[in-house]
């Protein structure tokens, strides 16, 4: 989400669905809306380091929003308002912080960036919180743990994992936190290809590895091919899971539900649940995120407005820029979640993700159809996950 992470901040989505903005900026966001959008997370584990940058426009006619990567930025991370960590650009709208770069508790960061025009942005200085380490992961199907508004890609189907974590809350200090969770899938179908067919080599002999289109204009097939090697999706969760110790400060916290993992089928998946500190701040932000969203009863259709983080230009601070950079320490915890009490069966991964079956391209010569490459992606790797149990 890490910034998931894909996320992949987990809800970037409602973030610019959502009506309301954050003090000092009110802002009233109509169907012309082109905001820029920050999706950014330090963490203190062993992983890759990622921000995001995009711009959300809304469509004149129909309101409904969709994301432009930002390329050709410049992007750097200031630790202790002295030293620079450089961010490349890896691929489109994607800047990856060196491959030994993690966060330590205790120190401060800063984003800044400055677009190819020139335009200079930078988000307020962040100190990296410790966080209670986890000290047990539960989980319980639940049939109906999803809600007629929380779809599976265009399959709706209700049953889930729910999933508990009990930790001790320390005395001396004043904690927030969050939650989140990454699930390895495993998967067999490693490529799609509408109006066309996937080829392994072009005509020259050369490898491709991709769909190519079919030379008649009537072709409107799609094909679905299976994957060569062992293959994982990699999704992660959706649900804005925060808490603060208010009212729990030194005690032990005892089942506390922090995610749920829908039944995409029926087989064994590793799951990591990962709790993570926050500042302050960052807490109010998403709490007030989660309390919005939760009063409009989600954000599917709701009119679309502005919640408004820690990211700001610095020529024009009015701006409106969503998302929120984050630092957190966190407490990670991967479960083999084998799925033995689930009642029913579950739609399966393929069309839980893709609202429909699986096509074969017909075998019509010698050698085909192909088996297609697992490629590695934020949401894809052919490379068997830690923990995964054959």
């Amino acid at each position: 989400m890490r910034s998931l992470t894909l996320k992949f901040l987990i809800c970037l989505s409602a973030v610019v669905s959502l009506l309301t903005c954050v003090d000092p900026v009110e802002s009233t966001i109509y169907s012309s809306l082109n905001v820029l959008v920050v999706d950014g997370t330090i963490t203190d584990k062993a992983e890759p380091q990622l921000i995001r940058l995009s711009r959300s426009r809304a469509d004149r006619l129909t309101g409904r929003f969709g994301y432009v990567p930002i390329t050709k930025a410049s992007v750097q991370i200031v630790v202790d308002s002295v030293d620079v960590v450089i961010a490349p650009e890896t691929t489109d709208g994607r800047y990856q912080l060196p491959a030994d770069f993690r966060g330590q508790v205790g120190h401060t960061y800063q984003l800044r960036f400055t677009l190819s025009d020139g335009t200079r942005y930078e988000s307020t200085p962040e100190l990296l919180q410790p966080v209670a380490p986890i000290r047990q992961v539960r989980a319980l199907f639940n049939p109906t743990s999803l809600s007629a508004t929380e779809r599976l890609a265009n399959f709706y189907y209700p049953a889930a994992h729910d999933f508990y974590v009990d930790f001790t809350d320390p005395a001396d200090q004043t904690n927030y936190y969050r939650w989140d969770w990454m699930d390895w899938e495993h998967q067999d179908w490693c490529r799609t290809c509408s109006q066309g067919l996937y080829q392994i080599r072009d005509a020259q002999g050369h490898f491709i590895e991709d769909c190519v289109p079919a030379n008649s204009n009537f072709f409107t097939a799609t094909f679905d091919y299976n994957c060569r090697t062992a293959c994982w999706e990699i999704l992660y969760s959706h649900d804005l899971v925060v808490f603060s110790d208010q009212n729990t400060n030194g005690n032990p916290v005892k089942g506390l539900r922090i995610g749920r993992v829908p039944l995409y089928s029926n087989d064994p998946c590793l799951v990591e649940i990962r709790q993570s500190s926050l500042t302050k701040k960052a807490y109010q932000f998403f709490n007030r995120l989660d309390e919005q969203t939760r009063a409009l009863g989600g954000v599917a259709d709701s009119q679309p407005a502005l919640l408004v983080g820690n990211v700001h230009q610095v020529a024009r601070q009015n701006e409106p820029v969503v998302g929120y950079f984050t630092v957190s320490s966190v407490s990670a915890v991967r479960y083999w979640l084998t799925r033995n009490d689930a009642i029913g069966m579950g739609p399966g991964l393929f069309v839980a993700l893709n609202g429909r079956g699986p096509v074969d391209e017909p075998q019509s010569v010698q050698g085909r159809p192909p088996l297609a490459v697992c490629v590695p992606s934020d949401t894809r790797t052919p490379v068997k996950p830690q923990g995964w149990q054959d």
